[in-house]
């Protein structure tokens, strides 16, 4: 998405929800596109600067440098700002108050990537952005100099880690600030930012009680998640929630050679696979018993909604190169609204020119499942745990000693490293269908809804 068009939907959001006032001799819609206009150059600065600065949630130092240029970029536009201490990464915090304010609005969004392998990369280095006269697939070249340019076409896209997910959205936030104030666009609501600085934000629970006073909010939006394949601006009205877990399958207590005890010596990765393979049928319905319960039918005005999302399954077929769906018999709207089961990781030995002729000591699998809100993950986490007995294995949560391993013949440790609950709005909302309403009028085209998108 360019520059220009998440500016363009982020004031429209904001003009939804916090501000109203009258454009002098402007409609929004000319004075936006006037003040990017203008701004371009100041804008995409102000977006490599932040880009500039690693933001992989495990390196401390530098995700406190992006919390440390965040507070300030908050407070260059007026508002009082604070670095919220968690048990982990800092949360950025601002508030922009207003007299006889009618709501509070809250943002959220985060500013912590995921790992970066250079290697993986075709540019120098993640966080050196570069700009491309187009996309990166179709071979578009770099621009050399762009930081010295004024003028940037909406077809050129800046590359770099965390450039789409999820800083060029603030960055669109505060260039909508500044362009409602140079408009002379009224405040009638305070406003209020949090930016989250960790990846699966596992200390945001915590922190929300500690910092409740700071963190209520009437309204609360988050500047977060893709563009529909359109390219039309998108509201998604609620989000899946993950559970996460690895799985290790044990064997022999040392790899022993396939020669000497193959057909003897159980195999850990045959094993792990056959459990795996219970989950799942041959069609992607996932077999837990219970998976799917709490899931109802929608109502009218929801199914009208999914069906009218402008799905494209032969486009995106052909862009991830596969032959079918997983699930034939639900269209990708529809598979949005149940969990869902995903192998996000397989090791077991050695693979390649370093793999060996042996029996390995083990095998691991590392799983999220993709919860929705009627699909809460302590009852998930228990589902699982009961399929995975069923399957005849003994649930250990450590490292198993030599009398384990001589009692039971299968063994299964499980670990669950997180969770976060699926959430939704309900569309027809006032809040939601204010926001729906004002994003028509800003862009001047309906934008697509979703009811329910990814999460991490």
């Amino acid at each position: 998405m360019s520059a220009q068009r998440r500016l363009a939907v982020g004031l429209s959001l904001i003009l939804a929800t916090a501000w109203v006032g009258t454009l002098r001799a402007q409609s929004p819609r000319s004075a936006l596109v006037d003040y990017v206009a203008s701004h371009q150059r100041a804008i995409v600065s102000e977006l490599v600067e932040l880009l500039s600065i690693p933001n992989v949630a495990a390196d401390t130092e530098n995700i406190r440098r992006n919390a440390v240029l965040l507070r300030e970029m908050l407070r260059r536009r007026g508002f009082s700002t604070e670095l919220l201490e968690t048990d982990g990464n800092p949360l950025v915090w601002g508030e922009l108050k207003v007299p006889g304010a009618r709501r509070t609005l809250l943002i959220w969004a985060h500013y912590n990537g995921q790992p970066a392998d250079p290697k993986g990369w075709k540019q120098a280095n993640p966080f050196i952005p570069v700009l491309r006269a187009g996309r990166l697939e179709d071979g578009a070249k770099d621009i050399a100099g762009f930081r010295t340019l004024e003028r940037f076409d909406p077809n050129w896209r800046l590359y770099a880690r965390s450039a789409a997910d999820d800083k060029a959205p603030i960055v669109g936030l505060l260039a909508a600030l500044d362009a409602m104030k140079a408009s002379g666009v009224a405040p009638s609501s305070n406003v209020r930012v949090v930016l989250d600085g960790e990846a699966g934000s596992p200390s945001l629970a915590a922190a929300i009680p500690r910092y409740r006073e700071k963190l209520t909010a009437d309204v609360m939006i988050l500047l977060e998640g893709p563009v529909h394949q359109s390219g039309r601006p998108t509201i998604a009205f609620g989000a899946r929630g993950f559970l996460d877990l690895d799985l290790t399958v044990y064997g022999p207590k040392v790899g022993v050679n396939s020669g000497n005890f193959g057909n003897w010596v159980p195999n850990p990765a045959l094993g792990l696979a056959h459990l795996l393979a219970s989950l799942k049928d041959d069609q992607g319905r996932v077999l837990v018993k219970g998976f799917y319960d709490g899931v109802g039918p929608l109502l009218p005005e929801e199914q009208a909604m999914l069906d009218a999302v402008p799905d494209d399954p032969a486009g995106l077929m052909k862009l991830f190169v596969i032959a079918a769906p997983e699930r034939s018999d639900l269209s990708l709207q529809q598979a949005l609204q149940l969990p869902a089961l995903n192998i996000r990781g397989l090791s077991s030995a050695l693979v390649g020119p370093d793999a060996r002729t042996i029996i390995p000591d083990r095998a691991e699998a590392f799983i999220d499942i993709r919860l929705v809100k009627e699909t809460p993950s302590k009852a998930m986490a228990e589902k699982l745990l009961a399929h995975i007995r069923d399957q005849g294995f003994h649930v250990v949560q450590s490292e198993p000693d030599d009398e384990t391993r001589s009692q039971y013949p299968r063994i299964v440790k499980v670990i669950f490293r997180g969770a976060a609950e699926g959430y939704r709005t309900f569309p027809l909302a006032p809040e939601s269908q204010l926001v729906t309403a004002a994003v028509t009028r800003m862009l001047g085209e309906p934008p697509v809804l979703i009811r329910t998108m990814g999460q991490r």
